[in-house]
C-alpha cells in the first residue's frame, strides 16, 4: 500500500494565494474556476490543495501543515529568491510572510511560511535523535529565550513571546553579551509581528 496525505487549505482569493506559491517555485497543476473555486500546486514531492470560501478571513486562520526536508537552509534560501526576484523584497510580517530558518528546542532546524490566505507551512530538517522537547533552562535569561521563542514560533502567540521577554529584561540581572543580543533579536520580531496584526499596520519595511 502507498497512501499520500495532501492538505486542503481554505483561502479567499485563489489567484492571489496560486501567485504567491508561484513566486517561490510551485507549480499550478489544476485550477478549477466553476463551480467550486479549487486549485492545486506542486513542487517536487510537495503538493497543497486550495479552496476558495466567501468571506473567508486571513487574519483568523489557524490552518497549517509540516513539510519535513533533508536540505531545509537551501529550500528556505530558494524561497527567499523567489521573493525577491518576484516581489522585488522578503515580506517578514503581515501576510504573507517567510520566518527566518531556526534551531527548536524539540530536535529540528526549521522555518514558517505563511500564505497570503494566513496558512502557515511549517517547513522542518530533523537535527536530533528524538523529538522530545529539551528540559527548560534554569537560568533565568536562557529559560526566557528558551520560552519566547517556542510559545512565538510553535504557537505563534507573539505578544505572549514579547511579554516573556520584557519580564526577563526588567527583572534584575544581568545577561550576558550574547543572550542579551539574542533576547533584543527576538524581541524585536515578535514585536513586528504583533504591530502587523494590528488593522491600522502598515509594513512600508522588508528585508531586502
Amino acid at each position: 500500500m502507498a497512501e499520500t496525505m495532501i492538505p486542503l487549505f481554505p483561502c479567499h482569493e485563489l489567484d492571489e494565494t496560486l501567485d504567491f506559491y508561484k513566486a517561490i517555485g510551485f507549480e499550478v497543476t489544476y485550477y478549477q474556476r466553476s463551480p467550486n473555486p479549487y486549485a492545486v500546486v506542486r513542487r517536487g514531492d510537495m503538493e497543497l490543495q486550495f479552496f476558495r470560501i466567501k468571506g473567508y478571513d486571513p487574519a483568523t486562520s489557524y490552518s497549517t501543515c509540516y513539510v519535513t526536508t533533508d536540505d531545509v537552509d537551501t529550500l528556505h534560501e530558494s524561497f527567499r529568491t523567489g521573493l525577491k526576484e518576484t516581489l522585488g523584497r522578503i515580506p517578514t510580517r503581515g501576510l504573507p510572510r517567510l520566518g527566518a530558518v531556526k534551531d527548536m528546542t524539540y530536535g529540528v532546524r526549521q522555518f514558517l511560511m505563511t500564505d497570503p490566505a494566513g496558512n502557515c507551512v511549517r517547513v522542518g530538517q530533523p537535527i536530533a535523535e528524538s523529538f522530545e522537547h529539551a528540559p527548560v533552562p534554569r537560568e533565568r535569561y536562557a529559560r526566557a529565550l528558551h520560552q519566547a521563542t517556542l510559545i512565538g514560533e510553535s504557537k505563534q502567540d507573539h505578544a505572549t513571546a514579547l511579554r516573556i521577554i520584557d519580564r526577563a529584561l526588567a527583572a534584575d540581572g544581568t545577561p550576558t553579551p550574547e543572550q542579551l543580543r539574542e533576547l533584543h533579536a527576538l524581541r524585536a520580531e515578535m514585536a513586528a509581528h504583533v504591530d502587523a496584526a494590528r488593522p491600522d499596520a502598515t509594513h512600508p519595511e522588508e528585508e531586502g
